[in-house]
């Protein structure tokens, strides 16, 4: 179920930009204009400053363009930029002691890679939650196999929050994930590596507005309105 507090899940974009050809910010801002609804800041090999830096960058174009902005595990910098939220991991700080330092109105979400784990953060208080590698993806080092797209479902039917499909996702096999159930999609390749950003993510964006307007798809408040 998707709350206020919850809205623009359908489409983020994840940030890696050692994989990037071009400025990172720049990326974000064409990603943004071609539908792109929520970024999740993710360079943990940054410093403190650097990380606050481009957070405070980003922020102001999110801001702009009506995007939301997660940051990922840093709750100092997330509370600094005001962004909209945190993304934490197995190794992250407990999602209760979050909640407690950000609020009732920021998101929290968190990386599942099974039902146990999706489960055990819709208890803790996540709004919302990832699940991956959907497919196989060559920027993230996980070390289980792909799940595959029926196994979405199968989490749906057990939990009540927003489930993210992530990893390896594309133009070619979106369809299929919005088809499974995902109430929305994560990238990072799909648009940091893509020659045409907004083009990228026009596609994807076109994709899942023919989900969600299909009598069966799940209808969800838009971060652009």
């Amino acid at each position: 179920m998707e709350t206020s507090s919850t809205t623009g899940l359908k489409f983020i974009l994840i940030t890696n930009r050692n994989i990037c050809e071009t400025k990172l910010v720049d990326i974000i801002s064409q990603a943004i204009n071609g539908g792109v609804e929520t970024v999740q800041l993710r360079e943990n090999d940054l410093s403190t400053v650097e990380l606050y830096n481009l957070a405070s960058e980003i922020r102001e174009i999110t801001k702009k363009r009506g995007a939301n902005l997660i940051i990922n595990d840093r709750v100092d910098i997330a509370l600094a930029v005001d962004a909209d939220g945190v993304h934490l991991g197995w190794q992250s700080l407990e999602i209760e002691m979050v909640r407690r330092m950000i609020g009732q109105e920021k998101m929290i979400g968190f990386s599942a890679h099974n039902l146990q784990e999706a489960e055990k953060a819709e208890n803790c208080g996540a709004d919302y939650i990832t699940i991956s590698p959907i497919f196989d993806t060559a920027y993230k080092d996980y070390f289980i196999k792909p799940l595959g797209t029926d196994e979405i479902g199968k989490i749906k039917e057990q939990i009540d929050i927003p489930v993210i499909a992530l990893g390896g996702i594309n133009e070619n096999n979106v369809s299929s994930v919005l088809e499974n159930g995902a109430d929305g999609i994560a990238v990072i390749s799909a648009i940091l590596q893509s020659e045409n950003p907004r083009q990228s993510a026009s596609r994807l964006y076109k994709e899942i507005k023919r989900s969600y307007s299909k009598p069966e798809g799940k209808i969800f408040i838009s971060g652009h309105g």
